[in-house]
Order: structure tokens, then sequence, then C-alpha cells
């Protein structure tokens, strides 16, 4: 199908300007579908406003008479509550149309990609073929077409987010989750965060070029800005992207890093994160706040987390415990730790996450929850009580960027999952 874009001029999109291009997109399909399957992000993306234009899309269906399955792209989080489905994508849509993908039990091998191509693009950083593996129900012909949802953003374990990544790892197996998001962080995430072409996008991009070509599958992306709107609860969309070719996801990286990468003159001495208690509850989803800022810390800097909704480290019952055991040592600790253990050697995405979640002793991370000191400190943070975080940093007043707090210089984010930030001589 030929692609179709919509990007902001003056102002961005409106529900109305991207229901549009959405409509022209459906208008093309053929007229025969009987069933389709919406593949959106989960909660822990509910701020890109995919779940508006799932809806949407659910909807638009319905009345042409198509049957609609939705299956969020979990990968390894845990499924949505009831809760957090009708909070992202509205109370009326039936609770029996949405599907739970499991990553350890619902997926079928499909092909592999070799370990001469995967030592080749990480220029040696590892060895090994990945198996490539999808949930079942992409496989067994059911669905006419398949439509994948969501917002290209810069992404620790990928570069930039979205598109294959959303099939391959939203909707994959354990070893292509556990071994692309290890390629990556043996690599260097700093390497290839905020950018496309990136060793681990290259396995995905191989992926789908041998193993999907059958697949009736489109993309809708989106770019979205930094900052959550106050008055939607979401990301003002900038520029919304569809089609199958791989053209849409190279306009929205092109969107996203104008956009969603913030370059500083000066490395910062002192960062204050908050993160959003509906979405992040977990060290797992929450590192966010060092992923995505680590660029811009000076050394001997300090990194501020201010967390109301932090509950526990993983999201997976198996990752938890791995989580708590080894902690967010640094990536030389870990890379050791995964040689000499086979538990990390059989989790390498929760290696992987341990490398991405640290500072590497370069700055100090403190995080402001309700969980428990010695398990904060055994992880390698830093403790502090929420009171205490949100007595100190009022995120009611803070804006966005450079403040005065007290006395103190600070660089305040209010929502990590969407941005990058960067001193000026780390981004070439």
């Amino acid at each position: 199908m030929k692609s179709l874009s919509n990007e902001f001029k003056e102002q961005t999109l409106t529900e109305h300007e991207q229901s549009s291009l959405l409509d022209r997109y459906l208008d093309a399909l053929d007229s025969d579908l009987k069933k389709v399957l919406l593949i959106p992000p989960d909660h822990t993306r509910k701020h890109s406003g995919a779940g508006r234009l799932t809806e949407y899309l659910y909807w638009q269906l319905e009345r042409r008479g198509v049957k609609v399955d939705i299956m969020p792209a979990l990968g390894t989080h845990v499924p949505m509550t009831t809760e957090e489905l009708q909070g992202m994508f509205g109370s009326d849509i039936p609770l029996d149309r949405f599907l739970v993908h499991d990553w350890r039990n619902d997926t079928e091998v499909i092909g592999e990609v070799p370990e001469e191509f995967v030592a080749d693009v990480s220029e040696g950083a590892v060895r090994f073929p990945i198996e490539v593996r999808l949930n079942r129900r992409l496989l067994n012909g059911e669905y006419d077409q398949i439509i994948s949802i969501g917002q290209v953003v810069p992404h620790e374990v990928v570069g930039m987010a979205n598109h294959n990544k959303n099939i391959f790892v939203g909707c994959g197996g354990v070893d292509m989750i556990n071994k692309s998001h290890f390629l990556g962080a043996a690599y260097d995430m700093e390497r290839l965060l905020g950018r496309d072409h990136s060793p681990v996008r290259k396995v995905y991009d191989y992926a789908q070029e041998h193993f999907l070509q059958d697949l009736p599958l489109t993309f809708v992306l989106t770019a979205n800005g930094l900052h959550v709107n106050k008055e939607t609860g979401v990301t003002d969309v900038l520029g919304l992207y569809v089609g199958d070719q791989r053209e849409v996801f190279e306009w929205a990286v092109a969107m996203s890093q104008k956009h969603n990468i913030t370059v500083l003159a000066e490395p910062l001495k002192k960062v204050v994160v908050y993160l959003d208690p509906e979405e992040f509850k977990s060290t797992w989803l929450g590192c966010k706040a060092v992923y995505r800022t680590r660029m811009a810390i000076a050394d001997g800097g300090e990194l501020i987390i201010i967390a109301p909704g932090l509950r526990q480290f993983g999201e997976d019952a198996q990752i938890d415990p791995l989580l708590r055991k080894y902690g967010y040592a640094g990536r030389d600790n870990i890379l050791q730790w995964t040689e000499e253990n086979e538990d990390l050697r059989n989790n390498l995405s929760a290696a992987a996450h341990l490398i991405h979640g640290s500072s590497d002793g370069r700055f100090s991370i403190t995080v402001a929850s309700t969980m428990d000191r010695a398990a904060m400190e055994a992880a390698y943070f830093q403790y502090m009580t929420l009171d205490e975080g949100l007595a100190r940093y009022d995120v009611n007043r803070l804006r966005p960027g450079l403040q005065t707090v007290k006395g103190e210089e600070i660089y305040y984010i209010d929502n990590p999952a969407t941005g990058l930030w960067v001193s000026a001589d780390k981004w070439q």
C-alpha cells in the first residue's frame, strides 16, 4: 500500500486530523476484510496517545462489519488490568476483545537470525544465533490484517522504539527478547540511544525481511511532543505515519529525533525526574529515568528519582528476584556475573536491564519511594523516603528544564518515557 503521513506545520495534529488520515488508510484496505488484529502498546505507553488511535480504529472497523481483536504488545510486562484497559482504550470496547500475550508460552518458531549476522552487526560484542518466535495468533491465518500501533521515541535497547520491535519483542518469545536486549547492552547503549540502524534494529529488520513477508502487517506510528499535555493527559501528536514500508518508521524517527532529543550545552550536575505512578510501578520501567538522562549527567553528578508508584523491581515473577539479587552494579560487573552465573545467562534481558539501569559509578542515583530501604540500597541505589522527596521537590510547582529550587540548581524532567537528554560532547 502507499505510505501515508500527516505532520504538524504550525501546530500539533488535532484528533480530527489524525482520524482523517486513519480513514484514508481504512478506505484503502480490502473491502472484504473479515477479521483484524490491533497491536497497540500497553499502559506503560499510555501517555503516547496510542490508546485513542486504537479505540478509533476498533470502532471504525466494527462499523464496517469487521471483527476486531486487540492484543497489547506486552513483551515481558505484566498483563493489563481491567482498569488499565479501560483507562487507555475507553470503557466501551468489550473486554473479551482483548487478548493477552504470554512471551513464555504463546509463541511459535518462525526462523533464526544467524550467529554470523549477529556477530557482524554487534562488531563482535556478542556471538550467538537468535531464534525468532511470534505469538501464534499472528501466524495461524485467522486475521486478514494486522495493525501495529505505537509511538517512535528514543529507546535504550534498540535506539528508536517501535516499528518491528512492537512485533518481535512486544509479541515475541524468550530468545529474541533476551538476546536482543543483551546485544544492545553489550554493544554499548550510549552508541545506539536515539539512533536508527543500531545492531538491534538490524536484527529486527533481518527477521522482518526473512520471516514476515507473508504477514498482512501495517504500521501506524506517531511522533509526539516531549511533555504530557495537562488537558489531555497524553503527549501531543506531531506526526502520524501509516504504511507497510520501512519509510514510515524513518519519517517518524526523523520527527522524533527533532523533538524528543534535548542536546544540552553542558553536562548537568543535578537532575530530578518524576515518575507517574500510573505508568511506573517497577524499577524495570522506572529506570527510564536513568537510561534517558545518563548521557546528560556530569561525572560526580546526582540523579533524584521521585517514584510514588514504585512497588517492585521486575515486571516478571522470574526476573524480579534476579534484579534484587544482583542489583544495578555497573556494566563490567554485570557482564562478568553473566559469564559466571547460569541464572543471568538464562535471563539475558534481566542482565541487559541491570546494565541499562546503572550509572557505572559516574553519578549517584537516589530513589524516593515507599519501597524498602534495605532492598533499594542492596540494588545500588541511594534511598530517600517519598515524603522527603516530595517535600524537597514539589512536582506540582516545578517546570521542565533548568531552575533553582531552595538555593540549588536542578534540571527537572516530568516524563522520561518520551525523551533523551544528552550533553553536546556526547552527541555527534
